[in-house]
């Protein structure tokens, strides 16, 4: 197929790719083509010349892409503040399973829009997304512009018996197979299979899912090592849960696991022996206090890792620049080396780094092929005191440490502006609130 033709260019003093080197371009644009992607990113002064009647929109501030978050549970944003004080096994068994069990689709519809506003208004274009009435999130998505891949969660729920798990199993598999792995305008939907964890389903069921999502081409994205006492009977009998994962079978480059906090070395081998992607969450595993996970090792082993939220009950935010700063303080705090982890690499975790966690080579980029998921960065902002005319090194650490989510000025997905001046295009904030109040209230009294 021949080359698109452009129909926005959009124009910065400075676009940040984010390819591998993390480049800072001045005075450069980026090109979206008819199908939104990305057609070119370059200076202005090689860009192509504009076809007749392209669009030309001037951005003050910084280009870059839209961030991946690996790893949350977004209509959790009915729960904020449930089991706040609690440890995480006792927060779930306590707090959360009980109330979850009074949720209606239309409840994680609700919250689903809610917290992909937010996410959008932080500059989060994808989420990675396990949890129950899958097609209302889906749903949800479609509705807000975003873009997310989503998982039904799979439990060996009390009272089902063996049936439970293999049915929920079966449902996603007839789903891929009806609609496709990815379906919607811009591919904005990504099917996957979402098992909770190897303490909440037996092996057999870990390696069923392994086989369904291997034979679909399917990412399989679970909990892992969250807390330290959560696994102790796979831990006695396998060593631990990646050992466990490998003898399944189930181990490959479309494999996510999320948190990975009581990881071995050993552990870490096993993940990047496969090519394994992690899904780091600190904010959340600081606040249920469950560990600080090795995110250096991890990267210096070769392992794709990529920053995930959480569910905003357990973080209590949906904000990925919030991640970013706190991967880079623990892993500094952790190596007691204020160098091991800079401004670009973070930035890379919070885009490039997701996309290649997922195996995902058409988003977290401003990359000619890839999906126009484009974030526009305000930097008229107290962050940047000196504007952008300063080095490299100090804009890229002034975007991180100091600027992020409040920030965030505009937001196109698939070359679709979903965000324009803060404000989103497609859905009534104040209306999305309302009606997620209604659910949050009544999950609460009933």
């Amino acid at each position: 197929m021949g080359r698109m033709a452009t129909v926005l260019r959009l124009h910065a003093p400075v676009v940040l790719p984010c390819d591998a080197d993390c480049t800072v371009l001045r005075d450069a644009v980026v090109d979206i083509d008819e199908t939104g992607r990305i057609a070119h990113t370059g200076p202005r002064a090689d860009a192509p010349a504009l076809p007749e009647g392209a669009v030309l929109r001037e951005c003050g501030g910084i280009l870059m892409p839209g961030m991946v978050n690996t790893h949350a549970h977004t209509p959790m944003t009915l729960l904020r503040g449930l089991g706040a004080e609690l440890p995480l096994l006792r927060w779930l068994r306590e707090a959360i399973w009980p109330t979850e069990a009074r949720l209606t689709p239309e409840d994680v519809h609700a919250g689903m829009v809610l917290g992909a506003l937010e996410m959008l208004g932080a500059g989060v274009t994808t989420s990675v997304e396990g949890y129950f009435h899958a097609d209302r999130m889906a749903e949800a998505v479609l509705q807000v512009g975003s873009r997310a891949v989503i998982g039904p969660a799979v439990l060996d729920l009390p009272g089902v018996n063996d049936g439970g798990w293999r049915r929920m199993t079966d449902d996603i598999s007839a789903w891929i197979d009806a609609d496709g792995l990815r379906f919607g305008p811009g591919e904005r939907i990504e099917l996957s299979y979402a098992p909770h964890s190897a303490y909440m389903l037996p092996p057999e069921a870990l390696r069923e899912i392994g086989e369904a999502a291997r034979e679909r081409g399917a990412l399989v994205q679970t909990h892992v090592a969250e807390a330290a006492a959560e696994d102790l009977v796979q831990r006695e009998r396998y060593g631990s849960v990646p050992s466990l994962l490998e003898e399944l079978g189930v181990l490959g480059d479309r494999f996510l696991a999320a948190h990975c906090v009581h990881l071995s070395d050993d552990d870490i081998k096993i993940f990047a022996r496969h090519g394994v992607g992690v899904a780091h969450c600190p904010g959340s595993n600081a606040k249920l206090a469950s560990g600080t996970a090795r995110l250096l090792d991890m990267v210096a082993a070769g392992v794709r890792v990529g920053l995930g939220t959480d569910g905003p009950a357990s973080n209590d935010d949906l904000d990925l620049w919030e991640e970013a700063r706190l991967a880079a303080l623990f892993a500094r705090l952790s190596a007691s080396d204020a160098s091991a982890v800079g401004a670009a690499r973070v930035l890379l975790l919070a885009t490039r780094g997701g996309a290649e966690a997922l195996h995902r080579d058409d988003i977290g980029a401003l990359e000619a092929g890839r999906w126009a998921d484009v974030v526009h960065v305000d930097a008229d902002d107290h962050a940047f005191p000196a504007g952008l005319g300063v080095p490299d090194d100090e804009l890229l650490a002034n975007l991180v440490w100091a600027a992020g989510a409040r920030c965030v000025r505009d937001v196109w997905v698939a070359g679709e502006q979903v965000l324009a001046e803060r404000t989103s295009t497609r859905v009534d904030l104040a209306e999305a609130r309302a009606t997620a109040r209604v659910s949050a209230l009544r999950i609460r009294t009933a």
